[in-house]
């Protein structure tokens, strides 16, 4: 049976090639937030090719075959409008490092590889303190996060590296939990899992990154205020929780544990049809939340330029950053029906995708793992 069942569209695609099933669609999506792309795309597309296969992230054959099919590069297209090329790149590696990743947590989870695993968080960790003593680490997640880590550094100084580096280890932590609850099998609660999915989709990592993009590292009053809050959660709560409601067939044919639709089964006692209903009620009240929130940070923006250079430069900031708040909405949208990441129908094992190999993804082999020393690990 396919995983979700396409029928009749309720809503006119802007994509026409690009089939949304009914369970999936956001007519208001479709209808009010205009996809946009970067100019730089089609050079960061080939870009990121080559950057997977020097970083030894993919096997080469693999990248041949599905890099482009998998679309990472669109998304991040998608979300940083105005980026310099530089930065975009970096963020784009960022980004297809953290796919391979997860792919990497869910076969060392899988498998109980727990040594490796902890070895590899230690390596993460590490770079994030010292990213260029990592450059050359024998692991290539190790070495590509390095890498993405060093680009990004140089973006826009001290305060805003170590705001992202602290968001960041919180990242690998709460990765390192859900390791262990799939060791143990345990499924968290819709509320503990809400908090939990907050730091493994990187939050606040991705909100970081709209800073460089606007070329300006906004004050604390600013990112603190409740309505720039409210109105990047809302955009980021949307594109987890999506990406559930779109993943939910791929994890449990793996086994995974950590959905919001598997915990609403779990904890609430949802069928399967119920969870899809009830996250995609939760991903349509996002954007209604963002709208409204989006007009309280464009306000505060108006309040911003105060007639000074200083006050034009950071209202213009603030704008920057709420705009690419919005295009993440299409950008995610479209993304997971356009992605190879997402097509379980179509894997010979549902349970693995084709483009993921236990034997080839970390470079080095699985067996060789447990051989390898850390840069400055005691």
């Amino acid at each position: 049976m396919p995983a979700y069942s396409f029928g009749t569209s309720p809503t006119q695609s802007q994509t026409p090639a690009v089939s949304v099933p009914p369970a999936l669609a956001l007519p208001v999506i479709e209808a009010d937030f205009p996809r946009r792309l970067h100019p730089y795309w089609p050079e960061l597309q080939e870009k990121s090719r080559t950057w997977l296969r020097e970083m030894r992230l993919m096997p080469a054959d693999k990248v041949e075959r599905y890099a482009d099919s998998l679309c990472y590069t669109d998304l991040v297209a998608g979300y940083y409008i105005g980026a310099p090329d530089e930065l975009l790149s970096a963020i784009a590696d960022l980004s297809s490092w953290f796919f391979a990743w997860d792919d990497r947590h869910d076969r060392d989870s899988v498998h109980g590889r727990a040594a490796q695993w902890r070895r590899l968080c230690r390596g993460l960790h590490e770079t994030l303190r010292a990213p260029r003593q990592q450059l050359n680490h024998r692991d290539p997640l190790v070495a590509g996060f390095a890498d993405c880590v060093l680009r990004l550094y140089s973006q826009l100084g001290p305060s805003w590296n170590a705001r992202f580096a602290r968001h960041f280890h919180s990242v690998i932590e709460a990765y390192d939990l859900e390791f262990r609850n799939r060791r143990t099998g345990t499924v968290p609660t819709v509320e503990a899992y809400i908090e939990l999915r907050r730091l493994t989709f990187a939050h606040w990592t991705w909100i970081d990154l709209l800073e460089p993009t606007a070329r300006h590292e906004l004050p604390q009053d600013v990112r603190k205020h409740p309505a720039y809050r409210r109105a990047a959660l809302a955009t980021q709560d949307f594109s987890a929780w999506y990406n559930d409601l779109c993943s939910l067939p791929k994890e449990l044919a793996g086994d995974e544990l950590h959905n919001l639709g598997i915990s609403l089964i779990q904890h609430e006692g949802l069928s399967l049809e119920e969870a899809v209903a009830e996250v995609h009620r939760r991903v349509t009240r996002c954007i209604s939340d963002f709208l409204a929130a989006e007009k309280e940070v464009l306000r505060l923006a108006g309040q911003l330029a105060d007639g000074s250079a200083y006050g034009k430069e950071l209202s213009d900031a603030v704008e920057s950053c709420v705009a690419n708040m919005r295009n993440w909405f299409s950008s995610v949208y479209w993304f997971h029906h356009e992605s190879g990441r997402y097509r379980v129908d179509s894997w010979d094992d549902r349970s693995i995708p084709p483009y993921v190999s236990d034997v080839e993804m970390n470079g080095a082999g699985i067996s060789d793992l447990a051989e390898i020393e850390l840069v400055g690990e005691e």
